[in-house]
Formats: C-alpha cells, sequence, structure tokens
C-alpha cells in the first residue's frame, strides 16, 4: 500500500461546526502580521503571500546586498553560495551550440536594465494567487484534457511542434492553451518582461515549451509556500487552537513542519535568485538537485510522522470538544477558500511526489546529451530516492503494526510459523469457499460442498486458516512458501461451480503436496486472488517491460485510495499500461512512471484510444526509466525495472513501431 492510500481520505470529513463564541478571536489573532520595512521598500505586495518570517526577510536582505555588489559578467547560477556547495553550474555555452538563435536572445537581454528584470521577477512570485491544492487539482485535470485534445489530431501532427497555416494546434500549443485558465499558474510567455523582451520571436518553439516547463516548477514552488503559510499563520499560530491543545498533541498534528517551511524558503530563495538574474531561464534542475542533497530531508521524517498525525487528529477530534470548535472555526473562515486543515497537513508529500513529476517533465523536454539533461536525470534520481524512503518509512511502521495484530488472532494447531519479520508483509486476506468432498450428484446438491476458510497471504508465505466460532481467532489450517503455490484456473461449470480455481501446495507445511478448489464471491476476486498467489502468471495483457509494441492504457480521471493490500492508488491523470480486466468493473495496471501494479475500479479511469499518443507516452516513459536506472541517455543500454526483484529485458532489446516512426520523422524535420 503507498503512502498517498495511508493519507488520502481517511481523515474524515471536515468539521462542520461554527460556533460563533470562537470565530471572532480566530480571526482577530490569525490576521496580525509584522510590519515589513525592508519588504516596502523593494517594491513587494503584502497579498496575496506574506514573506514574514525573519529567516525569509534574512534572506532576501542577503540576496539584494549580493545582487548590488555581483560582477555584471557573473554567470548565472547561486553566486551567494560557496564554491563547494555542489550545485551544478547551468552553462549558456550549451543551449547557445543548440541554437544559434538563443544566444542572440541573451544578447538581447544584456541591453535590458537589471531593476527592471528584478522588479518583474520579483512581482511573479509574490503576486501568485492560487493555493497550491487549487493549482494541484487544476493541473491534473488540465493533464487529463490535453490527452483526451491530442487523441483527436491526426498522426502527421503528434511528431510536429508547429503546424504552420492548418490552423490545428500542436501537442505543446495545447498544452499551453489549456494551462491560460483562470485558476491556473501564469504562463512564462505572458510576462510583461517576456513580452516585452522579444524573446518569443527570437526563441524557437522547444525551448519556449522548456522554459514554460521550467517557470512551472518556479511558480508551483510559490504556490505550494503560500499554501505552507497559511498552515503556519492561520493553523500553527493561532492562539485559540494552541490553547486547546497540551505540548504533546502540538507535536503530533504539525511534526516538523516549520523545517519543512524553511526548506522551501530556501528552495524559493534560490529559484527566484535564478528568475532575477535573466528572464530567459537557464536551468532550474541544478537548483533542484542541490536541495534535495541538503535539505530535503525533513520531507523524510515529516512524511513518517504522518501516520501518526492521522490516528492524533481523529483522536483528538473525538475527544478535545474544544479543539473541535476552535478547528470549525478556522476551516470556515475565507481564508482558507473551503479547504480542511488536514489538505494542507498532507502538502509536504503531495509536493515532494509533484517535484519529482515536474522534473520528468523537464527531462522529457531536454535535449539529449544536454547540460541540461545531465541535471535533470542527477535531481530526478535524488527526488526519486527521497520518495522511496518516504514510502519505505511508512510501510515499515505500518506493516509492523499489521503484522502484530494478525499474529494476536492466530491460532496454530501443530507446527507454530513465526509471523513478525522485517522482510515479511500483507499482499492480500480475505474469506473464499474450499470445495468439501467428491464432485458427485448427491454433494452437489449438498450444503455442505463448499465450506468457509480465511487466507492470509504474505509476500513469502501463505496461511490457510478458519474463523472461530467467536470470530475474533483464526485457526491455521495448512501453510506454505509463496514459491511453492501454483494455481489453475477452472471454466464456469454452473452457478455452484462458477468463479472457481485450483490452488495447489507443492509442499505444504507437512511437506507433501495438496490441492484445494477454491470459489470466489465474483470473477474479479478470481482473477485478483490468481495474480496474488502466482505473480510471475501471464496476465491476458502485458507489462512495459515485456516488449509489447502497443500495450493497451489507460488514464485515471479520478483519484482512487487503496481499500485492500492489492490495489494501487492512483492520481487524477495518471498512466498506466493495462494488465488485466474483468467484467466486473475491475483492472489491474502498471503506472508508467514509477512502475507499480495493483487492482483499481474501472470507473475512475478511461482508455487511451490513439495510438500514438500510447507510443508518446511509452517513449516518455522509457527515457525516464533509462535515466532513473542507468542515468545515462536513451542509447546507453540500460536494464530498466523500478522495484528490486522484477526481470526487466534490456532498453536494446525494445522495439516499437511507432515510437520508431516518430524518430523517423523527427530526425527527417531536422
Amino acid at each position: 500500500m503507498s503512502v498517498t492510500a495511508l493519507f488520502r481520505g481517511k481523515w474524515g470529513p471536515k468539521s462542520q461546526e461554527t460556533p460563533e463564541k470562537h470565530a471572532a478571536a480566530v480571526v482577530q489573532q490569525n490576521h496580525e502580521v509584522d510590519d515589513d520595512e525592508d519588504d516596502s521598500k523593494v517594491g513587494f505586495s503584502r497579498e496575496p503571500i506574506r514573506r514574514n518570517s525573519r529567516f525569509y526577510r534574512s534572506m532576501r536582505k542577503k540576496r539584494l546586498v549580493s545582487s548590488e555588489h555581483s560582477d555584471s559578467s557573473t554567470r548565472l547560477g547561486l553566486d551567494h553560495s560557496p564554491p563547494n556547495r555542489g550545485v551544478v553550474p547551468s552553462s549558456n555555452a550549451d543551449l547557445s551550440q543548440k541554437s544559434p538563435l538563443l544566444l542572440e536572445a541573451r544578447r538581447l537581454l544584456s541591453n535590458e536594465d537589471d531593476s527592471q528584470t528584478i522588479c518583474h521577477s520579483l512581482n511573479i512570485v509574490k503576486n501568485i494567487a492560487v493555493l497550491y491544492q487549487e493549482y494541484r487539482d487544476t493541473s491534473k485535470q488540465q493533464e487529463i484534457e490535453q490527452r483526451r485534445q491530442r487523441e483527436n489530431l491526426s498522426p502527421g501532427v503528434m511528431a510536429a511542434t508547429v503546424v504552420a497555416g492548418s490552423g490545428v494546434m500542436s501537442p505543446p500549443v495545447l498544452q499551453l492553451q489549456l494551462r491560460n485558465s483562470a485558476r491556473s499558474l501564469s504562463l512564462w510567455q505572458n510576462l510583461e518582461a517576456v513580452q516585452a523582451s522579444g524573446l518569443l520571436t527570437q526563441l524557437p518553439q522547444k525551448e519556449i515549451i522548456m522554459q514554460e516547463a521550467m517557470f512551472e516548477l518556479v511558480t508551483s514552488e510559490a504556490s505550494y509556500y503560500k499554501s505552507l503559510e497559511i498552515l503556519e499563520t492561520h493553523f500553527l499560530h493561532n492562539p485559540v487552537l494552541i490553547n486547546t491543545l497540551c505540548q504533546s498533541d502540538m507535536h503530533f498534528l504539525f511534526s516538523n513542519i516549520e523545517e519543512v517551511m524553511k526548506a522551501s524558503e530556501r528552495f524559493l530563495m534560490d529559484l527566484e535568485h535564478r528568475i532575477e538574474k535573466s528572464i530567459l531561464i537557464s536551468d532550474v534542475c541544478d537548483i533542484v538537485y542541490h536541495h534535495a542533497v541538503e535539505h530535503f530531508s525533513v520531507f523524510i521524517k515529516y512524511v513518517i510522522n504522518q501516520v501518526y498525525q492521522e490516528k492524533n487528529y481523529r483522536r483528538i477530534s473525538e475527544g478535545n470538544q474544544a479543539f473541535r470548535e476552535a478547528m470549525a472555526a478556522l476551516e470556515n473562515h475565507p481564508f482558507v477558500r473551503g479547504l480542511s486543515f488536514t489538505s494542507f497537513l498532507i502538502l509536504p508529500f503531495q509536493r515532494i511526489t509533484r517535484l519529482k513529476l515536474l522534473v520528468q517533465n523537464i527531462l522529457k523536454k531536454a535535449e539529449v546529451n544536454s547540460e541540461r539533461e545531465a541535471n535533470a536525470i542527477k535531481a530526478h534520481q535524488q527526488l526519486e530516492q527521497i520518495v522511496k524512503e518516504c514510502n519505505e518509512g511508512v510501510r515499515k511502521m505500518s506493516r509492523t503494526e499489521e503484522l502484530i495484530s494478525i499474529e494476536k488472532t492466530l491460532e496454530f494447531k501443530s507446527k507454530s510459523v513465526p509471523i513478525i519479520s522485517h522482510s515479511r508483509w500483507l499482499l492480500k486476506k480475505g474469506a473464499v469457499q474450499l470445495m468439501a468432498g467428491p464432485k458427485s450428484t448427491r454433494t452437489m446438491r449438498s450444503r455442505k460442498l463448499y465450506q468457509p476458510v480465511y487466507l492470509f497471504l504474505f509476500n513469502n508465505l501463505l496461511l490457510v486458516t478458519k474463523r472461530s466460532s467467536s470470530g475474533d481467532k483464526f485457526q491455521v489450517l495448512d501453510s506454505c512458501t509463496r514459491a511453492m503455490l501454483r494455481t489453475e484456473d477452472l471454466e464456469d461449470q454452473g452457478q455452484l461451480l462458477a468463479n472457481v480455481f485450483n490452488l495447489k501446495l507443492l509442499e505444504n507445511q507437512e511437506e507433501r503436496p495438496v490441492s484445494y478448489m477454491l470459489k470466489t464471491s465474483s470473477m474479479s476476486e478470481k482473477l485478483r486472488w490468481m495474480c496474488a498467489l502466482t505473480p510471475n502468471r501471464r496476465t491476458r495483457f502485458m507489462s512495459t517491460s515485456a516488449n509489447q509494441p502497443d500495450s493497451l492504457q489507460v488514464q485515471c480521471i479520478q483519484s482512487y485510495s487503496s481499500q485492500e493490500p492489492d490495489e494501487l492508488s492512483i492520481e487524477m491523470a495518471d498512466v498506466l499500461n493495462l494488465l488485466e480486466r474483468t467484467d466486473d468493473g475491475w483492472m489491474m495496471g502498471e503506472r508508467l512512471h514509477d512502475g507499480e501494479r495493483g487492482w483499481f475500479p474501472s470507473r475512475v479511469v478511461e482508455d487511451i484510444q490513439s495510438k500514438e499518443v500510447r507510443a508518446q507516452n511509452l517513449k516518455e516513459a522509457f527515457r525516464i526509466h533509462q535515466a532513473q536506472e542507468g542515468g545515462g541517455g536513451p542509447h546507453t543500454g540500460a536494464r530498466i525495472g523500478l522495484r528490486v526483484g522484477r526481470r526487466t529485458p534490456k532498453v536494446s532489446n525494445f522495439s516499437n513501431p511507432w515510437i520508431d516512426q516518430m524518430e523517423e520523422s523527427s530526425e527527417v524535420k531536422q
């Protein structure tokens, strides 16, 4: 189960209580902000984002002082930092070699007034009006709509970037048009400074798209920081809320959120500084990499603590009336725009995963073997490691608690099997029907044809149990290592023998082979059990790692939180390869951007019909996987597959005619 499944949808509904006796005090205390004379001197607007922390003001003063004394010939980079910070400098020479137009564009920019550029760039971040929750939902909906519209384009348009005189929008233009909506972050090309510089007529379309991808990373970080400020000023530092909680409860709820906020401040300051140097952004992934290495470890601690955060929030809400009343008043204030307190608490994990996807988007657009690609690969690998540690930390805690809980319910008749182990976790559990007796006409008519059993399937062990009469204990009937399990599908033979399969234990706890005929409640349950019991079983459709030229794909149109261990939590706009599909509304898929597999209801996804779109999705996914595993370009022959133990072919063996066709078309144009 992913960490997303633990935190999304399990906090309970937002409180609707709005006692008037707390509202006035909450509102009055929430909006007391100290005057910041230094900010006003450089033209900062106080709304909608208030950078009122002493850390931020001190950092801003250092930036302004350093910019006044910096040499005009200093390259774009993090000039305020010591030489050994570890940030990869962004090279302009590489960009100029790729396109002579970029060199001319930078020459034009060098004649611009520096103070005007700084003023424009500061206003970019200060005037962010969208909260991160709003940006995240809108951006995912735009990704979905973009794929839908791309499916309606002709095949020739898919490989192109500009369709002159045709009136048909190419995929990049579609993406920018969809982002240019009321609740979206502003586009780079819509900035007054950019439009006045003449860059839009000088730069190739591909570079404009790259600028937009990098600019979205900057503005989304500003939106994220704005939401963190609300969490801090509106909730964390609210005296009414503080008075309802003891010190330990405050720690349980907010954990190290102030450390997370400082990490975001540092990160945002460096991103701002890069834009202040030039509105033609050289790179951002070198900054991402440095901060991921130096500062983003605070995300891991916060996300792991969210397991206790969710439990204690429910405990406090149920037993502390004063807290419920204060929280109701805070949540119903217009300042938070109808968002719940918990939507702010889960921001750090949402941001670190989204940041990885934004870096992936830059990597997809970067020139092969360029410095931008190298920086994006390093940043992506570091972010992937942080997300992995977050997931593993949460899983380790929840899995251990689950094993302890299961072991307390088990009763062994003969040979006891130790359950708790750091290398063991639950994959699936549930009731099935075990066929008792021979398949004779007399037995078929008997009510005792099947008897209920309860299966506990772990990653390396199967327990066949029977629920006790009290209902809270399970008597272990048989056990077998998972590697010694085999399944065989059986055709339906009437209602009594519908959804039946054979489970073979090649060597059970008594060291002898045994076979069980099991019946499930539905076709999807049968397939789910068979896939879980024998993971190497061939599925109906093929995985990305199986050299399938045209894998069936779906995209998520409604977020889903897993309810069972074998299910997959998916977010809006996730693209998945389809592995199994049942007639009763379930699918098994493999998510492209991280290779995670699991079941989900078909109602939350839609098919991607276009072969060209599917081929483009595969091409981008393979480039990300290559970067993650090999750290090189697309022809390094690196092995792919994100999970340990998965058999994966070499990339050089992969052949997709649609991808080959697109690459040939691209070479002809060049």
